[in-house]
């Protein structure tokens, strides 16, 4: 009997790694902005919410969006994160730079000190930001 037990908690399906929560308001590198990551769809994505160190030659919208039928969304509330889905220790998607008008795949993880380590990648080369809580 005892054996059986055994057996069947073998067979048992192991449960799933989850990549740690990332919803919350961020501020993002230097201080620029915050930004709103909350469920999406089968995912997460994130929006400007706010807007705290303005671009001095910025119009406050979308300029540099390689679609000129974007170019005059504003910043704020401009999706940046998108498509996000969990990959057991991170999160996985799209980032867009309204700076540089451009995406990235992106790989977003929960640190230990409460940060989020944002990457932006082009083949294998991937640049990194520390987030931190907004508050």
């Amino acid at each position: 009997m005892r054996m059986i037990a055994v057996l069947a908690l073998l067979t048992l399906p192991a449960a799933a790694h989850a990549a740690e929560p990332i919803a919350g308001q961020w501020l993002t590198k230097e201080g620029k902005a915050i930004v709103m990551i909350a469920p999406c769809g089968k995912g997460v994505c994130g929006r400007i919410a706010k807007v705290l160190k303005p671009n001095p030659q910025g119009h406050g919208v979308d300029e540099r969006n390689p679609n000129p039928a974007l170019r005059n969304r504003p910043i704020v509330g401009l999706p940046i994160l998108t498509n996000f889905t969990d990959a057991g220790s991170d999160w996985r998607g799209r980032i867009y730079d309204p700076e540089a008008g451009k995406e990235y795949r992106s790989i977003v993880k929960r640190l230990p000190d409460g940060s989020l380590q944002v990457q932006g990648c082009i083949a294998f080369f991937c640049q990194t930001q520390n987030w931190k809580p907004a508050r």
